[in-house]
């Protein structure tokens, strides 16, 4: 079955010109017109979205997003920013989750499609690298992603600077005098985790100290995947005396594992956490962190897509948030 693309490439011209001659949405020259038109006609190619897109002249005012359910107030956060946004723009949003399951991210995509939404923001990092044919059928609505990995499919994407912030958390506890520090990282298929990792290592090297293997344990980014990774880490034998923990709800669950095991933070180890989640600061003690802007990440994102709505034919950008430091009390200054 042909797809847009097919058409698109026959013509030599790009699928957003496709769309807007077959929907009338933007004027195109007669001549390229009859080019996509008889291209079509050649590859008997009928658009399953052609006669839906065809009576959306003006925009609805709406816009889907898809995200993967947890129990990381992460994701709640970064959706009150697109949430509120979306108010301040005057559109609504629609919300669906995946809960992790990738048929169900494919239904629910195909549904928001179908509700005509004028754009889509994707936020499913354990999805990452899927295909969908669908966007070449829905080719002129805009897709932003969030959090995620590589794209089998065109985006505009907005992510913190993970590197970055994985650096600064190692440098931090080494400034502080931490020789012996180690590391829980998230899975490490998944970019961000990847990244913050590469951030903590780079730090390490730059100071000239090396990684001790059995002080590094891989997790789930959440808050039982910190307990079971700390509870490993400690039954390996000698503790480091500071640890990186890649995000706040694993480091909440090794402050729990530590206290059960009788060992105090930050007096015999150090922690600092990624995310800097609202419950942070509650967590006994407060937990130093990296701040992730999380409202500006769905402001952004809605931004972008607004932006996209409107300059449809421009490269596809990736806008990268710059992560802070927030220190609290969950790191003890060895420097005397």
């Amino acid at each position: 079955m042909a797809t847009m693309k097919d058409v698109a490439k026959l013509a030599g011209v790009s699928t957003s010109t496709v769309s807007h001659v077959i929907n009338k949405t933007r004027f195109v020259s007669e001549e390229i017109s009859e080019r996509v038109n008889k291209a079509a006609k050649e590859l008997n190619y009928y658009a399953p979205s052609a006669l839906a897109r065809s009576f959306k002249v003006n925009r609805t005012k709406t816009i889907g997003m898809l995200v993967t359910t947890s129990t990381n107030p992460f994701f709640g956060e970064v959706v009150k920013g697109v949430e509120r946004s979306c108010y301040q723009q005057g559109y609504s949003l629609i919300l669906c989750n995946t809960e992790g399951d990738h048929q169900r991210m494919h239904e629910s995509i195909n549904t928001l499609l179908q509700k005509r939404v004028d754009g889509l923001i994707l936020m499913c990092a354990t999805l990452e690298g899927e295909h969908f044919d669908i966007f070449e059928h829905y080719a002129d609505i805009p897709v932003v992603v969030m959090d995620w990995g590589p794209m089998q499919f065109t985006s505009d994407k907005i992510q913190d600077n993970s590197l970055r912030g994985g650096y600064m958390a190692a440098k931090y506890l080494i400034d502080a005098g931490h020789s012996e520090i180690g590391c829980i990282t998230g899975p490490l298929d998944r970019i961000q985790a990847e990244m913050r990792y590469n951030g903590y290592l780079q730090a390490m090297d730059e100071a000239g100290f090396s990684v001790e293997p059995s002080w590094v344990v891989e997790a789930d980014f959440e808050c039982e995947g910190g307990y079971n990774a700390f509870t490993q880490l400690h039954a390996n034998g000698t503790l480091p005396s500071a640890l990186v923990v890649a995000n706040d709800m694993m480091a909440m669950g090794v402050i729990n594992a530590a206290n059960e095991l009788g060992i105090q933070i930050p007096e015999q180890l150090s922690i600092i956490g990624y995310d800097d989640i609202h419950i942070a600061k509650f967590m006994s003690p407060s937990l130093t962190t990296i701040h992730q802007p999380k409202y500006r990440l769905g402001q952004a994102a809605v931004e972008t897509l607004l932006t996209r709505l409107d300059e449809p034919e421009t490269a596809p950008r990736i806008i990268e948030l710059e992560p802070t430091l927030v220190e609290r009390n969950s790191v003890k200054s060895l420097r005397s």
